[in-house]
This record gives structure tokens, C-alpha cells and sequence, in this order.
């Protein structure tokens, strides 16, 4: 089983207005943060049929990435996992604990775009939570809930996102439908009757 895994924070913040500098005479106002707080959604994505185990967290460390890796091999339980994830402290912590059905293989360092998971966060920072005033760390909590158990009724829509053409050549051994052909199609022969320039 491919995977690819990957954290991000949601959360509050507060943007009340204040003052600003700017030329005389205008008096702009600015957005600023007065509350900070967030939770983290874990995520593990088989872009190959869209299946995908998540959790919601309150912070990360080895030991709650050694959770979401439990959770996640119980998940995928039939199959031996091959996790792609990014070079996050915890992941390479010689603490984690990573369990027998699994295998950890880290991308290269500053490219998240090989990530196809930042495609779902994308997705869930659109559709779920927007421009929305946010009261509670229950509400976020609620609405990454809502993502989840929505993204896991539609593998479709999973696979729509985090399915890049790179990750299907290399899955299928063949190149990727949006790439260019390969192998130059044949010339015309030219007919032997006509002289072409």
C-alpha cells in the first residue's frame, strides 16, 4: 500500500482591527491576532484509490506520531505500508516507534509539492472552514470531524486531489497521462512517384 502522509494546523485567530502606518492624512486599519490556538490533522493518503486514515491532535511529537502510526497500520491492516512523509522532526525522531507492517520513506527536504496531501489541506481549508469567524477549538474540532468523515465517503474526490500523474507512472510503471509522448511518431514516407522539398 502507497501512502503519503502529512500534518497541518488549524485553528483560531482572532483578527480584530488596529492602527497602522501610513501617509498623512489616511488612517488604514490592520487585521491583528489576539487569540492563537489550533489543533493539528493528521493524515495518511493512498492516492492510488483515494483511501485515507486521519486524526485530529492537540500538538505533535514522536509519541503522538507513534499514535497515528498505530491507527493507521490497524487502518491498512492487510497490507504492508510504504509512507511517504516530509522531514518534520518527529518523523525522524530516533524515538518513534514505527510498527512491523510499515515503512517509512522520507521525501527530499523543502518540497512540499511532491506532498500530494498539501492538495487535501488545500481542499479542507476551502471548503471547510473558509473565511468563518471560528468561537471554539470545538468548533474547529468539529469541522475537521465533518472533513474527515466526508473525504472518507468520497475516495473520489480523494483521488481528484492527491492522484498526481508522477505518483500513477511510478505506480504503474508507465508514463504519466499528461506527460508528453516518449516515442516520436514514425515520418511520413514520402511516395516514390513525388519529389518532396
Amino acid at each position: 500500500m502507497l501512502l503519503f502522509q502529512d500534518e497541518a494546523r488549524f485553528g483560531r485567530i482572532h483578527e480584530g482591527q488596529r492602527r497602522c502606518w501610513a501617509p498623512f492624512p489616511q488612517r488604514p486599519h490592520a487585521a491583528r491576532q489576539v487569540v492563537r490556538q489550533y489543533l493539528y490533522a493528521v493524515a495518511a493518503v493512498s492516492p492510488l484509490d483515494g483511501r485515507l486514515c486521519g486524526l485530529i491532535l492537540p500538538w505533535m511529537d514522536a509519541q503522538t506520531m507513534a499514535i497515528f502510526l498505530r491507527v493507521t497500520a490497524r487502518t491498512f491492516a492487510a497490507e504492508h505500508c510504504v509512507m511517504f512523509l516530509d522531514r518534520a522532526g518527529w518523523h525522524t525522531a530516533t524515538t518513534l516507534r514505527v510498527p512491523r507492517s510499515m515503512t517509512l520513506c522520507p521525501l527530499p527536504a523543502r518540497s512540499p509539492e511532491l506532498n500530494p496531501v498539501e492538495s487535501l489541506w488545500k481542499h479542507v481549508r476551502e471548503n471547510y472552514f473558509g473565511q468563518k469567524v471560528i468561537d471554539s477549538l470545538q468548533e474547529v474540532e468539529a469541522r475537521l470531524c465533518k472533513a474527515f468523515q466526508a473525504l472518507a465517503k468520497q475516495p473520489e474526490v480523494v483521488k481528484s486531489l492527491c492522484g498526481y500523474g508522477w505518483i500513477q507512472a511510478i505506480s504503474t510503471g508507465s508514463p504519466p497521462s499528461d506527460s508528453p509522448k516518449t516515442q516520436q511518431e514514425a515520418p511520413p514516407t514520402p511516395n516514390p512517384g513525388k519529389l518532396s522539398l
